[in-house]
């Protein structure tokens, strides 16, 4: 960036982001096998103790051939504590198509779906984005965390408290 002063020219750097907020982005896709949860390359480290809003924007993408009832769901895991981020999970997205015919149409959707959560830790803590894909009936074609230049997968945190 460059500043013009009233004596001249002077040049300075943009301003460095503050270590209490950051924000990580997706930049690959992720093949969901059925069944399981399973870990994106997602991250985010929380530098030091304290009281952090967690936000995720997610976008899943599945398709599949009717009959069909297949969803994803993701949740943020701690990876310090080995442990669920408590009440993150949420239903990214569900395909619902039951034909009387099976196999008459190709089905698919593309959805983002939010996480919100406040978290409180006593130290350096590594957050990580986790996706499952659940087949309820038929199975889903393509399960997918996606993250392209037409919209990304995104962790962000921001300190709050002590």
């Amino acid at each position: 960036m460059t500043v013009v002063a009233a004596q001249g020219n002077v040049s300075a750097a943009p301003a460095a982001p503050s270590a209490d907020r950051g924000i990580a982005k997706l930049h690959t896709i992720v093949d969901l096998p059925p069944g399981t949860w399973t870990d994106t390359p997602l991250e985010v480290t929380l530098p030091r103790a304290g009281t952090y809003e967690l936000d995720a924007d997610v976008r899943g993408r599945l398709q599949g051939t009717a009959p069909l009832n297949v969803f994803m769901s993701a949740r943020l895991w701690n990876v310090t504590s080995g442990a669920e981020v408590p009440e993150s999970e949420r239903l990214v997205y569900q395909i619902i198509d039951e034909k009387p015919h099976p196999g008459t149409a190709v089905d698919g959707g593309n959805a983002t779906a939010p996480i919100s959560e406040l978290i409180r830790v006593s130290g350096p803590t590594t957050i990580r984005l986790q996706a499952q894909e659940i087949n309820a009936v038929g199975a889903a074609a393509i399960a997918q965390v996606y993250s392209d230049g037409v919209g990304f997968t995104a962790l962000r945190y921001d300190r709050v408290g002590p």
